[in-house]
């Protein structure tokens, strides 16, 4: 379900929501012009309500208090900004979110965006508007009754800036980017029985409305192509596999577009390699890498990005039956390569193996970044803070890593080398496509960079920040839509033209 907030943007004057909130330093300085603003007495009651709480003014704390009577609001919410020192660190989107937790359920708000020292950029606010809207975020499509009701009225909420038109066009972008996070989020938060491959490429298809072109193979199409490592894992299953290629034409006729990839595994049990039955309901968000690839296209056409950008996806489900995949047999992938089938379990791989050669031949792109909820040793390795970057060039690797810092979805850089590339060579076939526990998750990475040639690539394994990842001011949802602003981020510092 998409973000219910309303956000509108207007100046400084006629403020008069339920709450109003105000931005306050380390010194617990409100605006100069907070008086003007809300009346005489405002940034008294400032410091009376700071000073009685004990609230200190640290980034991202919060504190309400009840208004003074007739003074034209209810709440007035103060949210800290921290040391002025440390001003050009603070994530304001995250500012943004940490003000929608402390909004009134179903009243309206007004958000004074001004600072007690520098003014606030218009890109500045326009990332705490996109905190607002990605904190609102609820999946709640599937309960028919919820203590929560009242509050899943949408709520009002106001920007007062200085110059309201910079913020619009701002702001614009910004709305873009949040409805490719929601969509994401949605996608990977849908029970598996309504999200299945077909039914993924169907909603993929929609992103038709916003110019995306879209092209849906079917299994006939793919077997026709030479995609036997992909079909291989989806052969067990009664849902038929897909694979969906969304291109956006926004920048110069004839040139080379950047490419991303998603492993799409709707739903996983590990086939005949058979995972545990405790927490595998969450095998429904092994498609997050699509998910995001998706969200990713639909935040690019919606801005109306300057850029050629092609999201190809792999929508596989991985069941055991009768006709499933086993472990011991060969398969040929699309680059020629034979695979020996070690351990069922690890698919993800064998989806993008040949998703991944297919883009490479197919578009010739600038580069290449897959995202794939590929391995439990990543999560080892990082925890749920980082997802694990894998490159084969040092340059794009270095701007994922900027990006990442920039959005706060952050990436570590792992290791890849030829000594661990020959743990997955095999006795039987090219490779095996699992080497065991012992660096998993680099090993992964080393089959993957075998289906690429020199095309400048990337791997983020998002096991660990794709679902199921700790809340944050901006994220409350078990999906979380991770890589969407990361790979908007990357496209719109270095590749629009």
């Amino acid at each position: 379900m998409s973000s219910r907030l309303k956000l509108e943007v207007k100046a400084l004057n006629g403020v008069g929501g339920y709450d109003v909130v105000v931005f306050v330093s380390d010194t617990l300085a409100p605006a100069a012009a907070l008086d003007e603003i809300l009346g005489e007495g405002a940034r008294a009651l400032v410091a009376r309500a700071a000073a009685a709480e004990r609230f200190k003014g640290k980034a991202l704390s919060t504190l309400a208090v009840l208004a003074p009577e007739g003074a034209g609001y209810e709440r007035l919410i103060l949210v800290g900004l921290g040391a002025e020192t440390e001003r050009d660190r603070l994530d304001f989107a995250m500012l943004g979110g940490a003000a929608a937790a402390k909004l009134s359920a179903g009243g309206s708000a007004d958000v004074l965006c001004v600072a007690p020292d520098a003014a606030f950029t218009a890109d500045e606010v326009a990332e705490i508007g996109l905190g607002l809207r990605l904190r609102s975020y609820r999946f709640d499509r599937y309960k028919t009754k919820s203590r929560d009701k009242d509050q899943a009225e949408p709520k009002a909420v106001t920007l007062r800036v200085e110059d309201p038109s910079a913020l619009r066009k701002a702001l614009k972008a910004r709305e873009a980017i949040a409805a490719g996070v929601e969509l994401a989020r949605d996608l990977v938060n849908e029970p598996p029985n309504v999200l299945y491959p077909e039914e993924f490429a169907d909603r993929a298809d929609k992103l038709g409305k916003l110019g995306v072109e879209i092209e849906i193979l079917d299994e006939k199409q793919l077997g026709k192509i030479g995609m036997r490592a992909l079909l291989g894992v989806g052969q067990g299953s009664r849902r038929e596999s897909r694979v969906v290629v969304m291109r956006w034409n926004g920048g110069a006729k004839g040139e080379k577009p950047v490419a991303f990839v998603g492993k799409g595994v709707t739903f996983d049990t590990g086939g005949i390699s058979i995972k545990p039955a405790g927490g595998m309901e969450d095998m429904k968000g092994d498609m997050a890498g699509a998910a995001c690839v998706t969200g990713l296209m639909h935040a690019l056409a919606a801005r109306k990005a300057k850029v050629n950008a092609v999201g190809v996806i792999g929508l596989v489900e991985n069941m055991p039956d009768g006709n499933a995949q086993r472990p011991g047999d060969i398969v040929t992938s699309l680059s020629g390569q034979t695979i020996e089938i070690i351990n069922t379990d690890a698919e993800g791989r064998l989806v993008l193996a040949d998703v991944l050669w297919y883009t490479q031949e197919r578009f010739e792109p600038v580069f290449m970044v897959n995202l794939a909820t590929l391995t439990g040793a990543i999560l080892v390795a990082l925890g749920q803070e980082n997802a694990g970057l894998f490159s084969n060039d040092d340059t794009l690797a270095e701007r994922l890593a900027a990006a990442g810092k920039a959005t706060g979805e952050t990436v570590w850089h792992m290791p890849l080398s030829a000594a661990y590339d020959k743990m997955i060579d095999s006795k039987f076939a090219d490779m095996k496509n699992s080497a065991g526990r012992h660096g998993g998750s680099i090993t992964a990475a080393q089959f993957l960079q075998r289906h690429v040639d020199d095309t400048p690539w990337a791997h983020l394994d998002i096991a660990g920040t794709g679902m199921g990842s700790p809340a944050s001011e901006i994220n409350r949802s078990w999906g979380s839509g991770w890589g969407v602003r990361l790979l908007e981020r990357l496209v719109a510092d270095h590749y629009e033209s």
